[in-house]
């Protein structure tokens, strides 16, 4: 026979558990009970910390939670892409990046992270269109001109970039690989001191981002040639594309994109990824982007993880042919 104590404390036990239950059943549904951080492997004041920034205001809006974005520069983006990959996946630790992520891999012998096993992707963000702009002074005003006067000219011209290995610097090369070119590659510690050799004509031609290019379009102290993605950009609808005025297959974009340590539980990710969606596709924001020359481009982790793996194979045969290094 039981004690009467006995049974009086299992009795209590038992209501214990079946009032825990309930509880312990939402707990996957109580994300995010702490702030969650956004790590940008970039300083501040850049396109990614700026995006970053406008996901972070939407996210905190709707989860009731604050997420902080922590600038983490350093190393060519892999210090703070490190620490993203080596966090838990709890949901509480995201990286806001760009399209170096897909390039670095095959500019380093060895890091520290292996991008398409530690990481997942939530979401891509936006594209910054990428356009190829010359000296007013290089007599040639389409893509076709500018082939026919780099050979016509062997070894005269050079291409700016804001450095070895970014997307700047390997959409010259991949055209001079797909239009059989030879422009010089100049590089520069940031695109703002390219951007004035090549006002000043020291370098006649820029893969730039749209958004620094086109106020120096519109003064008429360069020119634009041609855009470098896969479409034309609404900035200035009647430019052509590089494919489009001559060189066939040739794409080149810098995009931004949204990642997570890859234990993150899926239906965070979701969660997430449909927020960022919402929140980049706000008018307000579009509008304000539109002006920035930035395209919004939200997607679902799955469409993003495809794109990573496109562009990793892309540059990645490009910078094994061309012998590329990090600085």
């Amino acid at each position: 026979m039981t004690h009467p104590f006995r049974r009086r404390a299992l009795q209590v036990l038992a209501a214990s558990l079946v009032s825990l239950a309930p509880w312990a059943a939402a707990q996957p549904g109580a994300w995010p009970a702490q702030p969650v951080k956004i790590v940008v492997p970039f300083p501040p004041g850049g396109s990614t910390d700026l995006i970053a920034r406008e996901i972070a205001q939407g996210l905190a809006a709707k989860f009731g939670q604050a997420f902080v974005v922590e600038n983490r520069a350093g190393a060519a983006s892999t210090l703070g892409t490190a620490l993203v990959a080596k966090a838990p996946g709890d949901g509480y630790t995201f990286l806001v990046t760009s399209s170096h992520f897909a390039i670095v891999p095959s500019l380093y012998e060895k890091l520290p992270y292996e991008p398409l096993k530690d990481l997942r992707g939530v979401s891509m963000l936006v594209n910054l269109p990428v356009i190829l702009v010359a000296t007013p002074a290089l007599p040639a005003n389409t893509v076709k001109e500018l082939i026919a006067y780099d050979r016509q000219h062997p070894g005269k011209l050079s291409f700016g970039s804001s450095g070895n290995g970014g997307v700047n610097h390997l959409s010259g090369e991949l055209f001079n690989a797909l239009a059989g070119t030879r422009l010089n590659h100049i590089p520069y510690k940031g695109a703002a001191p390219a951007m004035q050799d090549l006002i000043g004509g020291h370098v006649q031609v820029m893969f730039d981002a749209v958004s620094t290019a086109l106020p120096h379009i519109r003064s008429g102290a360069i020119k634009a040639i041609a855009w470098t993605g896969p479409q034309r950009s609404a900035m200035l609808p009647d430019l052509p594309t590089v494919a489009e005025a001559g060189v066939p297959n040739y794409a080149s974009s810098s995009w931004l994109a949204m990642f997570a340590p890859a234990g993150t539980p899926t239906d965070i990710v979701r969660k997430v990824s449909e927020q960022v969606r919402v929140t980049l596709n706000q008018p307000a924001v579009r509008e304000k982007q539109a002006a920035l020359g930035v395209e919004i481009v939200a997607s679902t982790p799955e469409q993003l993880d495809g794109t990573v793996r496109q562009e990793m194979t892309k540059w990645g045969e490009l910078v094994r042919r061309i012998g590329v290094k990090a600085d």
